[in-house]
């Protein structure tokens, strides 16, 4: 199945969004294993590097998600960040409404903003009809 936008000349697979609950699912499990990664190379502490991965691992959630399954993927990468990258063994910490706020609303919005553009409704393309009884190779004139 492919689809084209008007004016377009490139087609683009139609791709099935996952359900929210789902891309909870799924941005938890490769929060974990995304935890996994960043343990082998030595980068589980509070720097930039396991939050921009996190912040890549809500975005590249939020493309295959609905958009509203954006809060649930920052939370569960709120989640993953905070007990393994912040605090460390698997234990959650708190370090105020603003500083996670901050964080989970950060992964919100990464996930949101890659989810948007699949729910933007596309145009029909206009389609020239033929009267009734005529066929496309017999045309006089």
């Amino acid at each position: 199945m492919y689809s084209a936008r008007p004016g377009g000349r490139r087609y683009h697979p139609v791709l099935d969004r996952l359900p929210v609950s789902v891309s909870g699912t799924v941005a938890l499990v490769a929060g974990g294993a995304l935890a996994l990664g960043l343990g082998r190379l030595g980068e589980l502490h509070a720097g930039w590097i396991p939050y921009i991965a996190y912040i890549g691992l809500a975005a590249l959630a939020g493309a295959f998600s609905r958009p509203l399954a954006a809060p649930l993927v920052g939370l569960a990468a709120w989640l993953c960040c905070n007990a393994f990258v912040e605090h460390r063994h698997a234990e959650l910490g708190w370090s105020g409404p603003e500083v996670e706020g901050g964080h989970f609303v950060l992964f919100t919005v990464a996930a949101l903003l890659l989810s948007l553009p699949a729910a933007l409704p596309r145009r029909a393309i206009r389609v020239t009809r033929l009267p009734a009884g005529e066929e496309p190779g017999n045309r006089s004139g």
